[in-house]
């Protein structure tokens, strides 16, 4: 069982209170991860990444174990800890501007 914290827009989107739980089948990766969020959430389709490219939205950062993972390959696995449910996987909403 994956953990995943979503930004409180996306929360809101998703009509979800707290950490989701999702199953991955396979190799748990940030692909697979956001591949079962949009599966369970359609509503989040778009949100999280382009709907044609599946590229993640530049605006939008993954973390797990307090890693930065966005520019990671999103085939690579995920950390144990993320994987058996220790530590979640965090979608972030990031901010520019001045």
């Amino acid at each position: 069982m994956i953990r995943v914290v979503l930004p409180a827009h996306l929360k809101t989107l998703a009509n979800v209170h707290g950490e989701v739980e999702l199953d991955v089948v396979g190799v748990a990766t940030p692909r697979s991860v956001v591949d079962a969020l949009e599966t369970r959430y359609p509503m989040l389709l778009g949100t999280i990444r382009d709907t044609t490219t599946k590229k993640r939205r530049a605006f939008v950062r993954f973390y797990a174990c307090e890693e930065d993972i966005s520019h990671d390959d999103p085939e690579a696995p995920l950390p144990e800890a993320v994987v058996n449910g220790a530590e979640p996987f965090f979608v972030i909403g990031a901010m520019a501007g001045g």
